[in-house]
């Protein structure tokens, strides 16, 4: 179990829990059983003070679009994009809405669109650019309500739920990443993050009973 203190130190980040990474979206990144982490997203911020998102926010031309002649996962020249991906999570369409069953954006304390301009592809929620140098604020906006945990939670383990932990663990805070809340694009890419995530001192835990207050 770990203890937690007042809510009022306690954050819940969700993590680009968007329908565009999930089978409910199979044309664009759909992560398996992306769509089954709701329940326990709104399990672990019970605990928190406050709630906060993050949404990829892509335009619907990127540079890093994939192509048959350029698949996915292919390298692609940028200072802030590495690889190329499927289009996903472009505003208007359904890839961009939240999961069923998460709080309308307005009932959340904080937002972070990222990815919006079409050479920029960040996969942490907490800085627009892959050199963690332009803040999202949402680390400011934390620490100005005196969060000192973050619980986290989202899509996918293997690239922005990690990128993001790891950003929060270095700007001082003590980050529980929540398994249960979130699901992995591939095992062996989940496991490297997992365990990059606890080298780092992120906490894991495998759903929200193993928290208490």
């Amino acid at each position: 179990m770990i203890q937690l203190p007042s809510p009022s130190k306690v954050a819940a980040f969700d993590v680009d829990a968007q329908k565009g990474f999930t089978p409910l979206c199979p044309d664009e990144l759909p992560v398996p059983e992306g769509h089954l982490i709701v329940a326990e997203l709104n399990a672990q911020a019970r605990f928190a003070g406050t709630r906060v998102f993050s949404k990829d926010s892509h335009p619907a031309n990127p540079a890093w679009l994939a192509t048959p002649e350029q698949p996915m996962l292919s390298p692609v020249e940028g200072e802030n994009m590495d690889v190329r991906w499927n289009l996903h999570c472009v505003p208007g369409t359904k890839g961009f809405e939240l999961l069923d069953g998460l709080p309308a954006e307005t009932e959340y304390d904080f937002p972070v669109y990222k990815g919006v301009e079409p050479d920029m592809h960040p996969y942490g929620a907490c800085y627009h650019d892959l050199k963690d140098r332009i803040s999202t604020g949402v680390i400011e906006v934390l620490k100005a309500r005196g969060v000192e945990i973050v619980l986290v939670g989202g899509l996918a383990t293997d690239y922005c739920v990690k990128t993001t932990a790891l950003q929060l663990k270095r700007a001082g805070f003590n980050v529980v990443v929540n398994l249960g809340a979130c699901r992995g694009i591939a095992p062996d890419t989940t496991e490297a993050a997992i365990a990059a995530m606890k080298d780092a001192g992120v906490a894991m835990i495998n759903s929200a009973a193993e928290l208490t207050q």
